[in-house]
This record gives structure tokens, C-alpha cells and sequence, in this order.
């Protein structure tokens, strides 16, 4: 009859042996995940870059991409465009002297809007509010990207303390 410590000390060699199995392939698996995560964020930047280029002249209305930074096809001339020429889903434009805040899709005008009627920079959460969107995480982090977009464009400015107000051009009317 074989000791029991016998017995314990064959299977703890049989459970370290499939311990390393897995280490083995857990290193794998994080290491494809880590060249495809790399994969992922140069397709991203690349992404980005070539909306960067292909917004032409500053104060061009961009198509192409969604206000959530994701591609899609161009507008269809089905849809109709708003009197401005902005349709929702459009790139934001750079801001220049001259241009007004209708070139923007509506969802950034109200934003705009909201940020021009008040007399203080606001947070993201008080933007949100402004805007009638619910006050949760999720909400306010999709105000927030699109603040952020407006900033990148030159439309507003980011406080250091992450309060969002109008670039200094756009002062009094928002247009």
C-alpha cells in the first residue's frame, strides 16, 4: 500500500506541472493582447490624423466622422441639413475669426450655448445640467468629450481646474 504522503506529494507534482502550463500561457495571452492593444492605438492615431488632414482649410466643415470621434459614411444627400449647413454627426471645424457657432452640428450649439449664457466657466456636470442631460457618469463623460472636442478646435478653453468657458473670440453672442 503507497504512503499517503506518497500519494500527496505525486499530485502536488501533477498541480505545480499544470501551474506552469498556465503561467506559460497566460504570458502568451497577455503578450498578443498587448501587440494587439498597440495595434488598436496606432489605427486610432492614425484615425485621428487623417481627420486632422482632411479638415482642409481652417473653418472647413468636416464630414466623415461622428461627434463620438467614430468613422461613418458621409452624409447622404437624403438627410436634410439644417438651414446652417451642419448636420448631426459633423466633424467640428476649427474655429477662426469669422466663424459662427450655426457652421457647428446642433448637439455642439447647445453646448455652446449653454457655456455662452453663463456668466461663470462651468464644471461638466453643471454643462450637462445646463444641457438637461442626467447628471450620471456616463452622460456627463460624453459632455465632457465633446467640451474637449470644442476645446481642441479652438472654441472654448479649459481652465486648469477643468471648468470649460468661451475662447476669447467667441465672447458675448457665441458667434
Amino acid at each position: 500500500m503507497p504512503s499517503v504522503i506518497g500519494l500527496l506529494e505525486e499530485r502536488e507534482r501533477a498541480a505545480a506541472q499544470r501551474v506552469e502550463v498556465l503561467r506559460a500561457e497566460a504570458d502568451r495571452v497577455l503578450a498578443a493582447l498587448r501587440e494587439a492593444e498597440l495595434d488598436w492605438e496606432r489605427f486610432v492615431v492614425s484615425r485621428e490624423t487623417v481627420v486632422e488632414v482632411l479638415a482642409g482649410p481652417v473653418g472647413a466643415v468636416e464630414t466623415g466622422t461622428s461627434a463620438s470621434g467614430d468613422p461613418e459614411p458621409s452624409p447622404s444627400p437624403s438627410p436634410s441639413p439644417s438651414p446652417s449647413g451642419a448636420v448631426p454627426g459633423s466633424v467640428v471645424p476649427a474655429w477662426c475669426e469669422g466663424l459662427v457657432v450655426s457652421v457647428l452640428s446642433p448637439e455642439y450649439q447647445r453646448i455652446m450655448a449653454v457655456v455662452d449664457a453663463s456668466e461663470s466657466a462651468l464644471t461638466c456636470k453643471e454643462l450637462a445640467s445646463g444641457l438637461g442631460v442626467e447628471p450620471v457618469a456616463a452622460k456627463v463623460e460624453g459632455v465632457r468629450s465633446k467640451a474637449n472636442r470644442l476645446v481642441r478646435r479652438g472654441w472654448l478653453v479649459k481652465e486648469p481646474s477643468g471648468r470649460f468657458t468661451l475662447a476669447a473670440g467667441l465672447r458675448g453672442g457665441g458667434s
